[in-house]
């Protein structure tokens, strides 16, 4: 990815599927703020993945592409899916969500991913 280095996967164990083979992470206050900004559709493919944490609910001010947002509580189970948010959309404000998963448009649907699902998320430690 352009804005972020890849730092980890995201498995959705309930249904057994991957949903990021490449996840970023924003954990700081300017890596939030800057999400997936300055990157085009090509660049957030099948595979890509950013996890923002925390986070409550996303926007996609400025982006020029549509993505899958889905919602996660602390124990790391889907609460929330909205899908194909597009751009210049804000999408809900879940204050329940520990963290919020973007990932490419239609990965949500195509795996099957839905409320209650318990996903997995694993990062590389430094030096990896």
């Amino acid at each position: 990815m352009a804005v972020f280095s890849s730092r980890g996967r995201a498995l959705n164990r309930t249904r057994d599927t991957c949903l990021a083979t490449s996840l970023a992470v924003a954990d700081t206050h300017w890596t939030r703020l800057r999400g997936l900004l300055g990157l085009a559709a090509g660049d957030f493919g099948n595979g890509r993945g950013l996890w923002i944490v925390p986070c409550h609910g996303v926007h996609t001010l400025g982006m020029g592409f549509a993505i899958d947002v889905v919602y996660l509580d602390r124990s790391s189970r889907v609460i929330h899916v909205k899908s194909e948010l597009r751009p210049w959309r804000f999408a809900p404000v879940r204050p329940n969500a520990a963290s919020v998963l973007e990932l490419p448009c239609r990965t949500a649907i195509e795996t099957g991913t839905t409320v209650g699902d318990k996903i997995e998320i694993t990062l590389e430690t430094e030096g990896q």
